[in-house]
């Protein structure tokens, strides 16, 4: 039931040298929306002191972690979880990693995500979102655009965030600390207050 998703290979290695400084050097990372499972996996294996805790809400997903992370001593079976649900099956975290969610899913995910965050991160703790976002002022990248098209036409619901518009809603968090990444992404890293 394993599956791939090609990004993954592109982008982990720069997404992993953020996560080295951002993360806690132990403790429980819950990464939403895992996926396929890879970057859990990876993560797990490039962290091993920390403790990962793979979600995804579809049980095809759930699958492909629970194959992807099998023999990782450090990972934890991968949660049911929908980031817009109101209640989260798990009542705490020390990180919450987030990649490649907040354009494909309804904005009620995010503001789900946003809140999940505030009730399981002590103070201090960070809320790491990965992903394309626009940006007041700043022109779009082209490819960027394109994305956007293709996603409104998935669902009229997804699309493109715009940076100011999370972190509006990150209510109890301080304003992210913006990291520019390959192919026009951007990791976005609160801090819980």
């Amino acid at each position: 039931m394993r599956r791939h998703a090609p990004a993954t290979e592109r982008n982990r290695e720069p997404i992993a040298e953020v996560l080295a400084a951002a993360l806690p050097a132990a403790g429980l990372v819950l990464e939403v929306a895992s996926g396929t499972g890879e970057h859990c996996a990876w993560f797990a294996e490039r962290f091993p002191a920390l403790d990962w805790q793979p979600s995804d809400p579809g049980a095809e997903d759930r699958a492909s972690i629970t194959d992807w992370c099998e023999g990782l001593a450090n990972v934890l079976p991968p949660l049911a979880l929908d980031a817009s649900a109101e209640a989260w099956p798990i009542d705490r975290a020390d990180a919450i990693l987030c990649i490649n969610m907040v354009h494909i899913s309804p904005w009620a995910a995010t503001l789900g995500l946003l809140a999940g965050a505030r009730r399981l991160l002590a103070p201090g703790a960070p809320l790491i979102l990965y992903g394309p976002y626009r940006e007041a002022g700043v022109p779009t990248a082209p490819s960027n655009e394109a994305f956007e098209l293709w996603l409104k036409d998935k669902s009229p619901g997804y699309g493109l965030r715009f940076v100011e518009d999370v972190t509006a809603a990150a209510k109890g968090f301080a304003p992210a600390e913006r990291v520019a990444m390959p192919a026009n992404n951007l990791m976005l890293l609160y801090r819980r207050q």
